[in-house]
């Protein structure tokens, strides 16, 4: 492993150990607040530990060096890990889809402490975003994929993050609880179109 090699490899540490801790926060945030946004929120960042992961080890492998088996090197999981992370959006989106839409229908539960809510999921898109930008900084400085996709990744998650929060304030100002599904499917339509254009 070159020494390039291996400062991606620990910079990608540090963006499954940071997605780990962002999953904490925003699930503590929906269990205080019981909001169906925050939730779709939280399960994006499930989406980012697991495709960070996968990244991490593509990282591992495409830096070992040529063998037999391999006689052009190991570059090529860089393309299968960015197309297991567009998967993993896939399916996170269809679950958050189904929570929203049953929001909407049961209209059960309260929301409570949002103000609270609202602070603990700011604090996580701005780590996302400036995660995401330092990721994809460096791998297009490197000409590294997986980097750039999962940085591309980050960034669109903390731009879900400002609509949920543009949403939830419009909870605390009228009091409409059923805006809470809503904005869980519009931050969900609105990832996944960016996710689709990137």
């Amino acid at each position: 492993m070159t020494h390039e090699d291996r400062s991606n490899y620990n910079f990608q540490k540090i963006v499954v150990a940071v997605a780990i801790l962002l999953f904490f926060i925003k699930i503590t945030a929906w269990y205080l607040t019981h909001s169906v946004a925050i939730l779709t929120d939280a399960l994006e960042s499930v989406t980012n530990v697991l495709a960070g992961s996968f990244t991490l080890y593509s990282l591992y492998l495409s830096a070992k060096p040529k063998d037999d088996n391999h006689p052009h090197g190991h570059g090529k999981i860089e393309f299968v890990s960015a197309g297991i992370e567009g998967t993993l959006i896939f399916i996170a989106g269809i679950i958050i889809l189904f929570e929203a839409v049953k929001r909407l229908i049961s209209k059960d539960g309260s929301l409570e402490k949002l103000d609270f809510g609202l602070l603990l999921i700011g604090i996580t898109g701005i780590i996302n975003y400036t995660v995401g930008y330092i990721a994809i900084k460096r791998g297009r400085k490197h000409n590294v994929l997986p980097l750039v996709a999962g940085g591309k990744h980050l960034q669109s998650d903390a731009y879900s993050t400002v609509g949920i929060m543009i949403g939830l304030g419009l909870v605390i100002l009228t009091d409409w609880q059923w805006i809470d599904g809503v904005v869980a499917l519009r931050s969900e339509e609105r990832r996944v179109g960016k996710e689709c254009r990137s």
